[in-house]
């Protein structure tokens, strides 16, 4: 570590050996020192307020003030200090609803010494570049009030990887901003994150500048680190290396997109296929889920895991909108076998062109724009007019949907008026 001050530690569990017990495993730790110990959640909240430690261990399941609720006063009040949440139970719902009170990371008991150390050191490293201490009490994160919400965020996931999510994200991106819509493409994949490369973007600023001036950040920030393609689209890239995926918080990725909603029409998310709490927060903050699959049973399947688990976590079934990816007549696989399946419609019919895509994918230019009259780039053509439809009362008349001679779409008129 590069400070030499120690990592200030705040224990909140109702059990009493707990707390003694959690304190023996960091006692010995020359760079941790435990701050305070509290038996309740409201002794907790005061406590934090009181002590400032960097590091709050907070137990979910407290008579009267629970660990979510503490955690969300102490996110709003004292967003210096970090919540670390524990609990016996390690299911989603429980992840999910920490991360969403500001919890950084989530311990599931019984953890080991090794655990329980590695964790308080990454989430204060985490933290370090975007923590503010002031010498007195403070009402709330020093985060700029975003804009009134006009956007739409529309997050582009699948459980599997490898099934088109960025190609589809760039490209309908691009068509919604050669429509006249102010679009912007989040490229969410924080390890891996291909949307750059597909737009053939190139800079020097990413989701990194949001995290390391995440207590400046307003819009002028945003659209400081904003890079601009031909046609218009707007792209927040990610990390320049995998290893600074992990600067970015849910808490970043949360405030970034309420930014974006106030100054573009869609906000369009390519994401991974994690569902962890920073992915977590994007599709709770989503609009329209599209929700993209291929004609393959090991999707199928992953699909159908998928619809369970929104289905705990509470989602309506009706953000969700299926895109199939890659179909093909002789794959033996079709839509409606699907649909059959996992009890979903699909909304989108994305034909196989493996030519087409490659050539796009290799070229850095996205196909919509090169070769635009293909049944791919049709496909997206529809998908995007299925979204103004959806949220700009946009219908586009039949007779629009034809191709123009020499097989090229008549694009100025596809989406109507604006």
């Amino acid at each position: 570590m590069e400070s030499t001050e120690k990592i200030r530690v705040l224990i909140v569990d109702d059990i009493a050996e707990t707390r003694d017990n959690l304190r023996k495993l960091i006692q010995f730790e020359p760079d941790i020192e435990v701050v305070g110990q509290a038996g309740t959640g409201e002794e907790g909240v005061e406590l934090t307020k009181e002590k400032r430690p960097h590091v709050v261990l907070m137990d979910i399941n407290m008579p009267g003030l629970d660990g979510i609720s503490a955690s969300e006063i102490i996110t709003r009040e004292t967003p210096a200090s970090q919540v670390i949440m524990m609990s016996v139970q390690g299911e989603s719902d429980y992840i999910r609803r920490s991360m969403l009170a500001g919890a950084r990371d989530f311990l599931t008991k019984p953890f080991s010494s090794d655990e329980l150390i590695a964790t308080i050191h990454q989430v204060y490293e985490r933290s370090r570049k975007v923590m503010v201490q002031p010498v007195g009490p403070i009402a709330a994160a020093a985060v700029a009030a975003p804009p009134p919400r006009q956007g739409r965020i529309i997050a582009v996931f699948s459980p599997k990887g490898g099934v088109g999510c960025s190609v589809i994200a760039a490209n309908l991106g691009v068509v919604l901003a050669q429509a006249g819509k102010n679009t912007v493409v989040v490229d969410a994949n924080l390890s891996f994150g291909d949307v750059g490369v597909l737009l053939n973007l190139t800079g020097t600023h990413s989701l990194v500048d949001i995290a390391e001036r995440f207590e400046e950040l307003d819009t002028d920030l945003i659209s400081s680190v904003l890079a601009t393609h031909d046609s218009g689209l707007k792209a927040l890239l990610p990390p320049p290396r995998p290893e600074m995926g992990e600067m970015i918080t849910a808490q970043h990725l949360q405030e970034t997109l309420s930014l974006l909603c106030g100054l573009f029409d869609y906000v369009i998310v390519d994401t991974s296929t994690s569902l962890q709490d920073v992915m977590l927060t994007v599709l709770d903050q989503a609009d329209k889920i599209l929700l993209i699959a291929t004609p393959d049973i090991p999707c199928v399947k992953n699909m159908r895991l998928f619809f369970e688990v929104i289905d705990q976590l509470d989602y309506e079934r009706g953000r969700v909108m299926l895109v199939l990816n890659r179909v093909d007549r002789h794959a033996g696989i079709s839509p409606s076998d699907i649909e059959n399946t996992i009890k979903h419609s699909v909304t989108v019919s994305i034909p196989a062109d493996h030519r087409t895509v490659m050539f796009s994918v290799n070229r850095g230019v996205p196909f919509v724009l090169r070769e635009p009259g293909k049944p791919v780039s049709e496909a997206i053509f529809e998908l995007a007019s299925e979204l103004r439809g959806i949220f700009d009362k946009v219908r586009v008349p039949e007779a629009d949907r034809v191709a123009a001679p020499g097989g090229r779409s008549r694009l100025s008129r596809l989406f109507g008026s604006r």
